[in-house]
């Protein structure tokens, strides 16, 4: 951590400096809050940085043209120069929380220290900045001999150092203003690998139910946030043992405490911890891993019978479809996770002929093969077992030879179309189109050197015909 206030200012970017220097310049205190500095101090790459200020709202918007004034908590976007909107607040005072997430009301105020008091944790409430410039100075300039100070009020300095996460003043309270902030501090922990103070955590188990105030979509951007961390299973984990997880996501609550035969003593909860903490380290910043790790045993918990877990792949896509849409999560990545979930049970045996291993790839898609082998290496890793466990390294390596040789994955591949076939073959558009292409796939898949204008056409008249032949045979049985 910087060891004083002045090796914060090389970290401030210059456009949030040159805000608060046309707010000190107009007479006002102004500081930099909140998490930006808390992660600037921590020498972590800080972003979305906040600024407090004694400003009223409309002083704010007068001495920033093109800000924006659109609620009514005290907070003005002012346009920042990295393209991102630095959000400016008035010193406020809140007052009673009905829905456990706004304050009904606030009241502005010139107190820095009121205003840090209300907020979260003590690690964000602290301020780096100081009063309005107000000494006359040289042809009406204004001059001052202080200097960016940071402040400290409730001992927040020393919680950063020592890697605690503590609420401000009483936790409950805190808590139950804003029950974000119970998913917040599971983040914040994963997120900085800091411990939670006991009397915090204790809150958190008390209001847990809290939860159930929140909006799912909000309760689903702090879980991708949480998954982005650097140690996910640190705030899954907490998120489970608070009991908070059962009130946002309860169809993963369900897995604690369900034996399975995967590594000694690790329930079907822990299995997926793991296999999270696994999918973490193969591949960083991949969301639909990381989801698709989260809820690949979803379904495990509803299909249980007789220590088997038969058909769990397609209820745990059914449920983890529930609740990425309940979550607001895209469609198009929601598809993939579901995807990735539905055919994470491939058995792979070095048997197999090469059309076997093509016909895996074209059934998973050559855009999802390598995220289900990956996701197949985590689950092995979740499992106790070494990442390669059913020859995964050379199924690699044979998915890649067939890459490379080359080989039909749809219709579309194919050398001829349905165009060509009734061309050729003197068939009028139909059902039997379709038949004779999913056909063609079919054998050319089994052998890529089928897949020639020529033997294609071949191959289909001989179909054709064989197709004609059952029809007309049927319809002498039928009228007989």
């Amino acid at each position: 951590m910087p060891a004083h206030a002045g090796a914060i200012a090389a970290r401030v970017p210059a456009h949030v400096r040159h805000l608060l220097e046309r707010l000190w310049a107009g007479g006002h205190a102004a500081y930099v809050v909140g998490g930006s500095l808390r992660d600037a101090l921590l020498g972590l790459e800080a972003s979305d940085w906040d600024v407090a200020t004694d400003a009223r709202p409309d002083r704010i918007q007068a001495l920033f043209p093109g800000s924006h004034y659109e609620n009514r908590y005290g907070t003005v976007l002012v346009p920042g120069g990295d393209g991102h909107d630095v959000e400016v607040t008035t010193f406020r005072r809140d007052h009673r929380y009905a829905d456990h997430r706004r304050p009904d009301d606030v009241t502005f105020g010139d107190d820095l220290e009121e205003d840090l008091r209300r907020r979260d944790f003590t690690v964000n409430a602290l301020a780096w900045g100081m009063p309005g410039l107000t000494a006359p100075g040289p042809a009406g300039s204004v001059l001052s001999a202080q200097e960016p100070a940071l402040i400290d009020t409730c001992d927040g300095l020393a919680d950063l150092r020592n890697g605690i996460l503590r609420a401000v003043g009483d936790p409950l309270q805190r808590f139950d203003e804003d029950a974000l902030r119970l998913l917040r501090a599971a983040r914040l922990a994963a997120q900085l690998g800091f411990e939670i103070e006991p009397g915090t955590e204790a809150a958190m188990r008390t209001c847990a139910p809290l939860v159930r105030h929140l909006s799912h979509e909000r309760i689903g951007l702090e879980l991708r946030k949480l998954l982005r961390s650097p140690d996910p299973v640190r705030g899954l984990r907490i998120l489970a043992d608070t009991g908070i997880l059962e009130v946002a996501i309860p169809e993963l609550a369900e897995q604690r405490g369900l034996p399975q035969n995967k590594a000694p003593g690790m329930d079907c909860w822990e299995h997926t911890l793991a296999t999270v903490g696994a999918a973490r380290r193969l591949r960083r910043d991949d969301d639909v891993l990381l989801l698709a790790a989260l809820f690949h045993d979803a379904g495990k918990p509803r299909t249980m019978n007789g220590g088997h877990f038969l058909g769990h792949e397609f209820v745990g896509a059914e449920i983890a479809d529930r609740i990425l849409r309940r979550m607001a999560f895209p469609g198009d990545e929601s598809a993939r996770v579901l995807h990735l979930i539905r055919h994470h049970m491939f058995n792979y045996d070095p048997s197999w002929s090469d059309a076997a291993v093509r016909r895996l790839v074209q059934r998973v898609g050559a855009d999802a093969i390598d995220d289900l082998l990956t996701l197949r290496e985590a689950d092995n890793l979740g499992s106790g077992q070494q990442a390669d466990e059913g020859h995964l390294v050379e199924l690699r390596r044979r998915i890649a030879e067939q890459q490379r040789r080359g080989f039909p994955l749809s219709v579309a591949d194919l050398a001829v179309d349905g165009n060509d076939l009734q061309r050729e073959l003197g068939l009028a558009p139909g059902p039997i189109i379709g038949r004779l292409l999913e056909r063609l796939l079919d054998s050319a898949i089994a052998d890529p050197a089928r897949n020639t204008y020529r033997q294609s056409i071949s191959d289909a008249r001989a179909w054709a015909a064989e197709l004609a032949g059952r029809a007309g045979k049927t319809g002498q049985e039928d009228a007989t």
